[in-house]
């Protein structure tokens, strides 16, 4: 089994801000791992207890992030409301 963590993420000449991202990781389970593909290159791989603690925190996340955004905007992106 893997031990590692995977990011392949494109260095930059110092920290700006970007917009958040509008598509959605893509989630596999390999090898018994539970291996997330997202946008910009990033890339990691988790057990499954770790990927469904995570899951419950990126939902609690995106409940609180929701509750702030003003009425009527909503997200873009495929398959998004």
């Amino acid at each position: 089994m893997r031990q590692h963590l995977l990011v392949r993420r494109k260095k930059e000449p110092e920290l700006t801000s970007k917009p958040a991202f509008s598509d959605p990781t893509k989630v596999t389970a390999e090898e018994g791992e539970v291996v997330l593909d997202g946008p910009d290159g990033v890339g990691l791989s988790m057990t499954p207890g770790a990927a469904e603690e995570t899951s419950r925190r990126l939902k609690a996340g995106a409940e609180e992030a929701r509750a702030q955004r003003p009425e009527g905007r909503t997200d873009s992106g495929p398959g998004l409301d």
